[in-house]
């Protein structure tokens, strides 16, 4: 896995372009649910799968306690 950090997630998440019709949160939970599915694939490594799911998962806290155009800026390039 490539992305290792909450900058990073930002990041491609802008440069995906998918307009206002997909949420920050929303992408979050997609991107959590193909990590989980990757988690049982025997031949990954584990603890990159593992990060990953932490990170988005401290970004979905942060967007509930600060909103999402607040992460968004917090951690834009």
């Amino acid at each position: 896995m490539g992305i290792k950090s909450a900058s990073e997630y930002i990041d491609f998440f802008v440069n995906l372009n998918m307009g206002e019709n997909v949420s920050l949160l929303r992408f979050i939970n997609n991107e959590k649910i193909t990590l989980k599915k990757n988690l049982e694939l025997k031949n990954l490594e584990k603890e990159p799968i593992k990060n990953g799911i932490g990170i988005l998962e401290q970004l979905a806290r942060e967007i509930n306690d600060i909103g999402e155009k607040a992460v968004l800026k917090k951690y834009k390039k």
